[in-house]
């Protein structure tokens, strides 16, 4: 077998150097049914000279409306291709059909978004001393590297890379190893709109290898990683050699606080969902369910009753979750379920698994563990499967000391008709987003979004993250 061309370098596409391939796997039936290249340092090294090039060439003569026009074309390439996408994310990552479809309209909405940005952030010009004009300006800040993990493939391509390319930005993206497909066919399209050679990189390989090389080497000028805080600290470290500013999304424990005069009908489907969509695979996933004391029992036995609904399977089955994406992160999940049980901590409900899955498929049933201690790992680990802890609290002070309790703050929901306790704890919550009465809001390509703590630093998404892929020149004009 040869070896797949799945590196875009400077405009083509190429296997790796040393010929080196990986296999990807169906996480529905554990099979492997392509490969993609093996890249390592030598394919990154010419990928960052590429980005470099393409700086002074055409990409970095165009206008900032014509980086936007590409964007949007861009955009409109993807609504075309949505089906083939959605089917490659499908497959790669077994979520349900309808999921990848959401998710292919939400990457075009980020090249929508940032298309039409483009050419909106606008300078300043700074009052100074008599006989000066000073002025603040937005540039981009050179070759900015990503990477991505496998939960989003689509989403995160157009996440990451939509502000970087709409500020200016030569861009290298390095996605995850175990669910990059969609990624490469982004790139064809991206090179079907018309970016010129060397705007657009992206090296397929495995993360110790080219995304160690990526965030180490010293050609590049910013970094953006999402993924877990253990590897979080390596991309920090490995920038910091090179004194690289970096953008670090890295998980979270996300609480949603139920309060005595929440409505049952409305917070429930939504608590469910929030935990089960993606197979619990979702960074800001909401874990772990708050609920005050007087009502704990009633609202949980209604959560119970939903989530015993929620159905497991392949992707063209199209039930509420899918598989996991891969063995070593099944078993990582069960072993939580497993061990929780193993530990007297009661199970609530689980999901069904539908009739027919593959048995050796990467399949886990959505659990629900009520009466959780609050030293207990369920508590304060993230488990990144469809895993839902319920603890109780007694008052606004012990739900906010609850919900702080971990080394995470990505996101937060507050269920309460109570419109001052509403106000109250989204300033006291420790978390980079606060839903009130909702969670998720669809998406949210405006919205900004980022963490605390160890859920990292830097904000993505809405029009902040245009800043953090640029930085300020103050130009001093002395006319006297």
């Amino acid at each position: 077998m040869s070896s797949p061309k799945t590196l875009l370098i400077d405009g083509r596409w190429h296997a790796a150097q040393d010929g080196q391939a990986i296999d990807v796997i169906d996480p529905s039936h554990a099979k492997v049914f392509t490969q993609i290249s093996r890249g390592g340092k030598a394919d990154i090294d010419l990928a960052v000279a590429a980005a470099r090039s393409a700086l002074s060439g055409p990409w970095g003569r165009l206008t900032a409306t014509e980086r936007g026009r590409l964007l949007m074309r861009l955009g409109e390439l993807i609504l075309a291709h949505a089906e083939e996408i959605a089917q490659l994310e499908a497959r790669d990552t077994g979520k349900p059909i309808t999921v990848a479809r959401n998710d292919v309209k939400v990457v075009a909405r980020y090249f929508e978004f940032y298309g039409s940005a483009a050419d909106k952030i606008h300078g300043e010009t700074i009052p100074y001393l008599d006989g000066y004009n000073v002025s603040l300006v937005r540039v981009p800040h050179g070759v900015t590297a990503h990477i991505i993990p496998w939960n989003y493939p689509a989403q995160m391509f157009g996440r990451s890379l939509a502000p970087a390319l709409a500020m200016g930005n030569a861009t290298v993206l390095k996605p995850s190893e175990d669910a990059c497909l969609s990624g490469i066919k982004l790139a064809e399209l991206a090179m079907e709109a018309g970016f010129p050679p060397g705007a657009l990189n992206l090296v397929t390989g495995y993360g110790h290898e080219a995304g160690a090389a990526l965030t180490a080497h010293p050609g590049i000028d910013f970094a953006t990683f999402t993924g877990s805080p253990e590897v979080g600290v390596m991309v920090q470290e490995a920038t910091a050699r090179n004194h690289i500013p970096c953008v670090l999304e890295l998980g979270g424990k996300s609480p949603q606080i139920v309060f005595d005069d929440v409505d049952l009908d409305k917070a429930v489907p939504v608590i469910v969902k929030a935990i089960t969509q993606n197979a619990g695979q979702t960074c800001s996933a909401g874990s772990r369910l708050l609920v005050q004391e007087n009502i704990y029992d009633r609202f949980v036995a209604r959560v119970a009753e939903r989530f015993a609904q929620v159905r497991v399977g392949t992707p063209e089955m199209d039930l509420d979750c899918g598989p996991i994406v891969n063995r070593k992160q099944r078993d990582r999940v069960q072993g939580f379920i497993d061990e929780a049980i193993a530990s007297g901590v009661p199970v609530l409900a689980q999901g069904v698994l539908g009739e027919g899955i593959p048995g050796e498929g990467y399949f886990v049933r959505p659990t629900l563990f009520g009466r959780v201690p609050r030293d207990h790992k369920l508590a304060c680990r993230e488990v990144f499967g469809p895993v839902l802890s319920a603890m109780s609290f007694t008052d606004e002070d012990d739900a906010i000391a609850l919900a702080n309790a971990t080394e995470y703050g990505l996101a937060a929901g507050i269920w309460t008709e109570n419109g001052g306790r509403q106000a109250r704890l989204a300033q006291r919550v420790l978390s980079g987003q606060v839903f009130i009465n909702c969670y998720g809001a669809g998406g949210g390509v405006e919205l900004p979004f980022g963490g605390v703590k160890k859920s990292g630093h830097g904000r993505e998404k809405g029009l902040l993250a245009l800043e953090e892929m640029s930085t300020t020149k103050t130009i001093v004009h002395h006319f006297k």
